[in-house]
């Protein structure tokens, strides 16, 4: 008995004492009425398909890192939440909910290969919204069908299966038997209840995400190379979208937008009509060999859908494909009754050309989408600031102060979802990926927004300085000061504890003086940063703390 009370106060104390555990997390740990609390002083292990159960809650804390074992078929790895239970995963910008790989060490940003993919399963809600087949429930995709937790739907729109927020899921689709893998994030008749914001899946193997049916409402998704389609739904999907982004790998990939209306009988009602703002969807590239990323959307068995203030670009084949059959139900349907719109859209960058013709082969399609009254525009580049596909620094997806993005938008609806915003596209001046992200940490995007104001006064030092910086530590802008006798070419830099470039404050020739340099970090997160003044020969050094 006492060696019982000695574990039950060791386990209570390792939290509290801020102790660091590795915590196998297995099926049998969530059960039905359980309240379970993830803490980020531990890393969790899940081996198999870990369900949150009916009636049971599971919060997870910001920072907390989750990581799946490796396995296919039945030992593959999961977290589901079953109809009725409820997740609460609030990260924070600077704080994300990260889930990987069992062999991801997330301190390290080049431990993983570019193109690993599927080496676990991924994240699974199931809900109780209305679905369009005939018996008005399913059982999911990449679940086992034996298993009764796998099933999703009924009559209750407003469904809440709880909150995601800044949360990254990475490198996981792993096949659990031929064909059939699982998605990034998976929704299965989630309702309106949910709270989806600021989630990133990077490297599935499967889609990115997708959706069957259901109407949860979702903001700043990243679907990024990817294995499968970006954004797949179907079976009645209702919901709201907005700051959409997909970029697709070079070499894998297939549509940005896969969507379909449902299974058997495709005429079942609700139909798939989401609506969309503000999405940004990046393609292989226009001159990729990527023959699977052949259209940038296609629309079939009875879908339908609303895009407006979008971006389509770098596709190597054409923009949309419209299900149009000789008989029965198809999604030409859906576009003659208007329930297809394409509104003051982007379309540029497409391997079959930018003309209408090109971009729609299909001419009831052109017809619909290039009538004056949608505003598309067609040929026109966007002016993206950057676009790259390995961890160069190079992603920018913003537009340009140039870019025609800033103008030609309609007003977005002030419904209490939507956010109105004067631009197309999922990004403005703000790049809200930025610091919470597996792309960002892994170097994929670029530094070159960060905050920076430089001046200079006319006393002529007599030797090179850097000094420290002040305050320190620091939330979110201090100031940083360097001398020059001379004048040189000066790169003045910031890094992470890992090597990572972070932000390059100063670069290119200045002339002899002081410098001040105000810099605003709001977008990196808490930690120890080092700042670079290289200068001529000179390189000089010195450390500062970012504390939130």
């Amino acid at each position: 008995m006492l060696r019982k009370w000695v574990s039950i106060l060791i386990f209570v104390l390792i939290p509290a004492l801020g102790f660091s555990a590795t915590i196998d997390v297995h099926d049998s740990d969530i059960q039905p009425g359980d309240h379970v609390v993830w803490t980020s002083n531990n890393t969790y292990i899940l081996h198999g398909f870990v369900f949150v159960d009916s009636t049971a809650t599971l919060t997870i804390e910001p920072g907390t890192v989750i990581k799946g074992s490796p396995g296919q078929g039945a030992d593959a790895s999961a977290l589901i939440v079953a109809r009725g239970g409820k997740i609460f995963a609030e990260g924070t910008s600077d704080r994300p909910i990260i889930f990987t790989a069992l062999a991801d060490d997330v301190t390290d940003p080049n431990d993983m290969p570019l193109d690993a993919r599927g080496l676990w399963g991924g994240v699974i809600l199931l809900g109780r919204a209305r679905i369009n087949t005939a018996a008005g429930s399913g059982q999911i995709e990449g679940i086992p069908s034996t298993e009764p937790r796998g099933a999703y739907g009924g009559t209750d729109d407003d469904d809440n299966s709880g909150v995601m927020k800044y949360v990254s899921i990475r490198y996981g689709g792993t096949d659990i038997g031929a064909g059939n893998e699982i998605n990034g994030l998976t929704f299965g008749a989630v309702g309106r209840g949910t709270t989806i914001d600021y989630i990133e899946v990077l490297n599935n193997k499967d889609d990115g995400y997708e959706w069957f049916g259901g109407t949860v409402q979702t903001k700043h998704l990243i679907s990024a190379f990817n294995g499968d389609d970006g954004f797949d739904y179907d079976e009645g999907f209702r919901g709201k979208g907005q700051f959409w982004f997909v970029v697709q790998a070079s070499d894998a990939g297939n549509r940005c937008g896969e969507h379909d209306g449902g299974t058997v009988p495709e005429d079942g009602k609700p139909y798939a009509i989401p609506q969309i703002y503000n999405a940004t969807y990046i393609g292989s590239g226009k001159n990729s060999t990527n023959a699977a990323n052949d259209h940038g959307i296609i629309m079939r068995d009875n879908a339908g859908g609303k895009y407006y203030n979008s971006v389509f670009t770098d596709f190597a084949g054409d923009a949309l494909k419209v299900e149009d059959l000789a008989s029965g139900e198809d999604s030409r349907a859906r576009l003659e009754a208007g329930d297809i719109v394409y509104q003051n859209d982007v379309w540029y960058g497409f391997g079959s050309g930018d003309a209408a013709d090109q971009l729609f082969p299909q001419d009831f399609v052109k017809t619909v989408l290039s009538n004056d009254a949608n505003n598309n525009r067609f040929g026109v580049d966007p002016q993206l600031t950057g676009i790259s596909r390995t961890n160069d620094g190079n992603l920018d997806p913003r537009p340009k102060a140039t870019s025609p993005l800033w103008t030609g938008y309609t007003n977005v609806p002030n419904d209490g979802f939507f956010t109105p915003v004067n631009y197309v596209g999922a990004f403005g001046s703000n790049n809200w990926a930025q610091g919470w992200t597996a792309l960002s940490q892994l170097g994929f995007l670029s530094n070159t927004g960060t905050p920076v104001v430089e001046q200079k006064n006319s006393f002529l030092p007599g030797s090179f300085e850097l000094k420290q910086n002040y305050p320190n530590p620091f939330n979110p802008t201090t100031s940083i000061v360097f001398s020059l006798p001379r004048s040189e070419d000066v790169e003045l830099s910031v890094f992470n504890i890992m090597g990572q470039k972070v932000a390059q404050l100063v670069k290119g020739r200045r002339t002899a003086g002081v410098y001040h340099i105000q810099w605003q970090a709001s977008h990196l997160p808490s930690g120890v940063y080092i700042y670079r003044l290289q200068a001529g020969s000179h390189l000089l050094t010195k450390k500062m703390t970012l504390m939130k």
